[in-house]
């Protein structure tokens, strides 16, 4: 007898929220499964493992529609993986941008951090953060 799992099992077996479940099944991420008479939804351990898959995608910060041709291309497991290899990289780049963006802002946060003049009239925190226009450089103003 192959194994049955409730929408809360299956969460609780996963990791996923069960209204996070509901919303795969939703865009298609996740197929539909079979109901119980009383109109419960009934999965499978070929649900379990799709679910998994899914869950450590996103885990890694892939889209849901990197995550859809990363499923696609799981169909086909005989085939080259140049395109997963590329899906990669790509994501990978944008990791590593992100990543320069987020040292960039913690420099900025530290040197406003290490210029406190005493009282919040002379903050230097409050006054860059008052002088900053959109899309401008924090650091110039706190030099």
């Amino acid at each position: 007898m192959t194994q049955a799992f409730s929408i809360g099992k299956l969460g609780k077996a996963t990791g996923v929220n069960v209204e996070t479940i509901r919303y795969y099944e939703r865009i298609g991420l996740l197929p539909e499964t079979d109901r119980t008479a009383s109109g419960y939804r009934q999965y499978g351990e070929p649900h379990r493992r799709r679910l998994a898959f899914i869950r450590k995608g996103r885990d890694l910060g892939f889209s849901i529609d990197d995550i859809r041709t990363l499923l696609r291309l799981a169909e086909y497991p005989e085939h080259p993986c140049e395109d997963a290899d590329r899906l990669a990289f790509a994501h990978l780049a944008e990791v590593e941008r992100k990543i320069a963006e987020l040292v960039r802002l913690r420099k900025a946060l530290r040197e406003m951090s290490e210029c406190c003049a005493g009282t919040v009239a002379e903050c230097r925190i409050i006054d860059a953060l008052a002088s900053q226009d959109e899309g401008g450089d924090i650091q110039g103003e706190i030099a």
